[in-house]
Parts: structure tokens; sequence; C-alpha cells
């Protein structure tokens, strides 16, 4: 092994695994920037989800279906953004990769700044806006694997949990911030005309420009301080990654955590205010200020997954992540289960327990994104592992797509149930191929 030299763009003689090859302020400094541009990329991915409940207040007249539709078109764009990231970080590595990607995040941020202030903007113009969202998604595929390769087996439990866990904090962020930054002028700039509704003055173009100057300064920071490890890979040698089983078995797992975590984050505020809220059979037979406003809690599923995922990584790292995984499972199981009982209610307050059931299960999610993680790296050797972790989120990342179709074309409680057995299924074969005694891939 060469020795370790840092001076320059590409770290010569790179190899976590031997403490005299590896510079621990350089990694975690690659964790720290990269995770402050992901947190971005998710608020972008998820910028949908904080306006589309407001579109219809400020004069836009669409239907149910199609906003549900807009949500979960971020979804499908975020899986195929993700399916072409998965092979880049061998490709034009870490510097490159954060860097351009932070800059791309501007491009649907001053698409939505513009569109949601004209309420003729077609509709066709707000799915490809939508779309363009995809590409804060998509970063996640090429992130994860690149840091990865910055840290040894034994502390990527930790690594990986905090940069997913913080950078799917971007999911509640912008859920969080949209009504505070869409209710005021943004600092008194007055940039963005108001637009006058029962409940007061609405600033929906607020929400997209409130991010433009943290992408800039992701980019500064990533162009500035990132560096190159000396993995490389073309896309031929990287699909040796499905001839593995694992490969397609932590997919299905993946899907069930991260898959449930998007899918029902990105449609979360949506689905309260189409079965309890004011798109719901309540409204008008309930006064207004009863009705449970999806805004006002959809943050809470995704901060709540999004810390579990942090809070579990140095747990998986001590314990190994398929147990964790196989806790996730058996929780996911149960209170989407639960959660799927109130979804035909006979009176407001049934809301309280269905939220409480789904906070359960943000929470079962966000610690089985942590065991998943942990597994792939110990699982697969180095360049494999970071293909797998590619892969497996970019399918995953279909989540807000698949469930956004499902709620627009089918019966929601159906829909629950169907998804409580689909994570069940992914529960046995956690127990059966990674979590069981002397199971024969344990993680």
């Amino acid at each position: 092994m060469a020795q370790l030299d840092t001076s320059g763009r590409v770290l010569q003689g790179w190899d976590p695994s031997k403490e005299e090859n590896w510079d621990k302020k350089i990694a975690w400094r690659t964790l720290w920037i990269s995770t402050f541009s992901l947190t971005i990329a998710f608020c972008v991915w998820f910028l949908v989800s904080a306006i589309a409940p407001k579109l219809n207040q400020i004069g836009f007249d669409l239907s149910k279906t199609q906003l549900y539709w807009l949500a979960a078109i971020p979804g499908l764009s975020g899986g195929l953004m993700r399916l072409i990231y998965m092979f880049m970080p061998p490709i034009i590595g870490t510097r490159k990769l954060v860097g351009w990607s932070s800059l791309l995040f501007l491009i649907p941020m001053v698409g939505w700044f513009f569109a949601v202030q004209n309420t003729a903007t077609p509709y066709w113009w707000l799915l490809a806006l939508a779309a363009m969202t995809g590409i804060g998604g998509g970063s996640f595929a090429g992130y994860m694997p690149s840091t990865g390769y910055f840290f040894p087996k034994s502390q990527q439990g930790t690594a990986l949990g905090l940069q997913a866990g913080i950078g799917n904090f971007g999911v509640s962020l912008v859920q969080l911030l949209g009504p505070w930054v869409m209710g005021a002028g943004l600092f008194g700039l007055g940039m963005v005309a108001p637009v006058s509704t029962d409940a007061g003055d609405v600033y929906v173009a607020n929400i997209a420009l409130f991010f433009v100057p943290w992408t800039i300064l992701a980019a500064v920071l990533a162009f500035m301080y990132l560096k190159d490890v000396p993995i490389k890979a073309n896309f031929k040698q990287q699909i040796d990654i499905f001839g593995n089983k694992n490969t397609w078995i932590m997919t299905l797992i993946y899907v069930m955590t991260f898959g449930a975590f998007s899918g029902f984050s990105a449609q979360f505020a949506l689905l309260i205010n189409n079965t309890f809220g004011a798109a719901s059979d309540f409204a008008g037979t309930v006064p207004a200020a009863d009705l449970p406003k999806g805004l006002t809690f959809a943050f809470l599923g995704p901060l709540i997954g999004s810390a579990m995922r942090a809070a579990f990584g140095p747990l998986c790292d001590r314990f190994g992540g398929a147990i964790w995984t196989l806790v996730s499972g058996i929780g996911m199981t149960i209170t989407t289960f639960i959660a799927a009982l109130y979804l035909h209610p006979t009176s407001v307050s049934d809301f309280w327990p269905f939220l409480f059931a789904m906070l359960g299960m943000f929470f079962f999610s966000g610690v089985g994104n942590a065991g998943t993680f942990k597994q792939m790296p110990m699982i697969l050797p180095p360049r494999q592992a970071g293909g797998v972790i590619g892969w497996t989120s970019a399918i995953a990342s279909f989540g807000p797509f698949f469930v956004g179709v499902a709620l627009s074309g089918l019966d929601a409680q159906a829909f629950f149930f169907g998804s409580a057995a689909f994570f069940l299924l992914c529960t046995v074969l956690t127990w059966i191929y990674y979590a069981r005694p002397n199971a024969p891939f344990p993680g």
C-alpha cells in the first residue's frame, strides 16, 4: 500500500481499513459538507409536498387526484435519477458530485418560485417542475456510497446513519418551515406579493426561494474543501452487484424502510387533509377550526424517522444492523395495521389514534433505515456495497410515486393493509437471511 498523500484533490494511498492510510479529519469534513448538501437536497425533493396543500387556497383549481399525482411525481423522477447517481461516485468523484449537484438544486427552486405566482400556470408545467425536484432525491444514491468510501467498516453505521438521518431531516425541515415562511414576507423583504385568503396573506413562493442561498453555499464548500478517493469503476464493472442475491433481498427490505418513509412523508399532509381535514367528508359538518390541517402535523413523521436513523447508527455499529432491521419490520407491520383501522373515520376524533400510529410507523422506519445501511457494508465488499446502497436507495425512492398513485386510485385503508402485509414479508426475509442465529449473512 502506497503512503497516504492528502495534498492533492485525489487522496493517494487512501485505505480506511488501515489507520496509517486514513485521515479522520478529511473523512468527517467530507461527511459534514456532503450532509449539509444532502439536507438541502431532501428539502428540494419534498418541496412539492409543502406547496401542494396550499395551491387551491391561493387560486389554483386542482382535484384531489391531481394533487396526489403532483406530490407523487418527485418520487418517480427521484427514483429514476438515483438509477443514474448510483454509478457516479467511482466515475466523477465526491467533489464534483456534491458541488455540481448542489448547483442543480437551484433549477426547481427558481422554477417553483415563479410558477406559484401565476394561477394560470398549466398543470403540465407544474408536473414538469415536480419532476425537476427529483434531482434532490437522486443525489442520495451518489452521496451515500461516496461517503462510505471515507470510513472504515467499524464506523460506517455511525457515519452513514448520521448522513442519512440528518439529510432526511430536510423532509421535515421543508414541511416545518413551509407554513412559517409561506405566512410571512420573508423577513420583511417584500420580494413576493402575497395572495389574500380567508386565512390571511399567503406567500407560497417564499418557500422555493428560502433555500437558494444555502444551496449556493453548499456548492462553494464542496468545490473548496472536498477531495476524491482513488476508487474507479466503469458502468460495466459496477453491474456485477446484480449477480448477488443480497442485492435483491436488501432491495425489498429497504423499500420497506425508506420506501415507506419517503412515500408516506410526501403524501402525509394531503392524506390528513383528504381524510380528516378541509377536503374530507367532515368539512362543512364540523367547524373549520376543529379540522386537522395537514401541514401542521406532516413534519412530525419525517422528523421522528430522521432522528431515529441518526440515533441508531452507533447502536448498529455496536450490535449489528440486522437485529434493528428486524425490530423495525415488526414495529412497522403493527403500526401500519393499526393506522389502517382509522382510515374510514366516523368522527374527526379518529384522527388522533391514526396520527400516533403513523408516528410509530415513522419511528420504526428510521430504525430500519439505520439497520439496513449498517448491513450492506458488512455483507458486501466496499465497491459492491456502494453500488448496492445506490441501487436499493434508487428503488426505494420510488416510494412517493407508488404511494401517491395508490392513494389516488385505491381505497386508502386497503392500501395500508396491503402495506402491512408487505412489511411482514420483509420482516420474515430479514429473520431468515440476516437476523436469526447462524444466519447465512449476519450483519
